[in-house]
């Protein structure tokens, strides 16, 4: 008979490294107290890292820097996607993204339909920030960046040289998109992003 622990790890054995892992993943093998032992046996021996409460990888080895770790923004994605909520980064984190600040925020906040919670990953934070639908229905990649960012940033804090960077952004985004995502956005963003069309 294999034993709990066994299962659980031919079964992580059998995806893909790099691969975020819960232990709801795990369900059919036993009860959440015996999987949760199972995960902290296995951290220990050294097969799988913890990376936050309750989330573990089997990290993917590089040949350069040894182990590579997800990133807080992985991990965000896979609590998005494992929970079936949606989510959008906000704030300083969104103006990083667009490259419209070279500021790594230490604390990643993301609005979302979910749970409001905290999650620690080192020295990073995840805050889920629980929003009304209208903040997550924009379809845009770009167009939904560029709601948050400028709302962070705030009308006084626009410049010439901003806006311009922020049009120039637009025009790549898919005009079909655009034209459904510019309505979801505060007047005054809303006239910005009408020049990228």
């Amino acid at each position: 008979m294999q034993s709990i622990e066994e299962k659980i790890e031919k079964s992580i054995k059998s995806k893909a490294r790099g691969m975020l892992l819960f232990g709801d993943d795990f369900m059919e093998f036993g009860s959440s107290d015996s999987i949760r032992q199972a995960l902290v046996r296995l951290v220990s021996k050294g097969s799988i890292k913890r990376v936050a409460h309750g989330i573990y990888v089997r990290p993917v080895i590089s040949s350069y820097i040894g182990e590579v770790m997800p990133t807080a923004e992985d991990v965000a994605q896979g609590i998005a996607k494992r929970d079936k909520i949606k989510i959008v980064p906000t704030g300083t984190y969104a103006m990083n993204l667009l490259g419209l600040s070279t500021q790594i925020p230490l604390k990643l906040i993301y609005l979302t339909d979910g749970a409001p919670r905290e999650i620690q990953i080192g020295n990073r934070t995840i805050k889920l920030k629980k929003t009304t639908p209208k903040n997550l229905i924009a379809k845009g990649k770009t167009s939904r960046l560029v709601i948050q960012a400028l709302r962070e940033i705030g009308q006084n804090g626009i410049n010439l040289e901003l806006e311009n960077k922020v049009i120039g952004l637009l025009k790549n985004e898919d005009r079909k998109d655009l034209e459904h995502d510019i309505p979801l956005a505060p007047v005054w963003i809303r006239k910005i992003m009408q020049k990228a069309l």
